[in-house]
């Protein structure tokens, strides 16, 4: 059985796409889906980027929070069952990534109301950063989410602007496994073009 580790933060759409395509994944190979938390503004706390993105990712880190007290609380599928649920009222709903949608999507999987308070609990980003670099660290610098690791193998991406389904999902996986198996390869990118599609 092929493993894939995912990390992901709940306010990337590029993670959620990638997340869907693993999922599907899930349906026509033999994989196990191990989930994990990254964060955003860990990652880019003491980096030079624009001010809008600053802006955006400020107060981010509190929802991460929430992630990983419920990956250091229930299993590891229970944190996969979240994690469809606020990211698909984020992503597909559209619904703003804050203390009231994340302690719903709580609700949506039957979380026990009291997790919310783990969004001003700083004491938790200690174990934020200790699984962001368990994941961040083997890709190397400069990247973000998504982050996968195949095997063992570590990659950012594979970056996706619609999710991929049922075969097509399996097959584009198998290409994936089949790269990682070579330790010498490292990167294939071409330029983004239009828009996310979440459906």
């Amino acid at each position: 059985m092929a493993t894939a580790d995912f990390w992901f933060d709940p306010l990337c759409p590029f993670a959620w796409i990638t997340s869907r395509w693993i999922t599907e994944v899930e349906q026509v190979r033999d994989i196990d889906v191990q989930w994990h938390v990254m964060s955003l503004a860990y990652l880019n706390k003491d980096k030079d980027i624009p001010d809008g993105y600053r802006e955006m990712l400020a107060g981010k880190e509190k929802p991460v929070r929430v992630a990983i007290k419920i990956a250091e609380d229930f299993d590891n599928a229970t944190l996969g069952r979240w994690y469809t649920a606020i990211g698909t009222r984020r992503h597909n709903n559209g619904e703003e990534l804050d203390r009231e949608m994340v302690a719903a999507s709580l609700a949506d999987v039957d979380l026990p109301a009291d997790l919310i308070e783990a969004w001003d609990d700083a004491s938790l980003d200690e174990l934020v950063a200790k699984s962001h670099h368990e994941g961040m660290d083997a890709v190397g610098d400069d990247v973000g989410t998504p982050t996968i690791h195949i095997n063992g193998s570590a990659f950012f991406g594979p970056v996706l602007s619609k999710i991929p389904r049922g075969e097509e999902a399996g097959e584009m996986w198998d290409g994936a496994v089949a790269l990682a198996k070579f330790p010498y390869f490292y990167e294939l990118k071409r330029s983004r073009t239009g828009d996310l599609d979440f459906s």
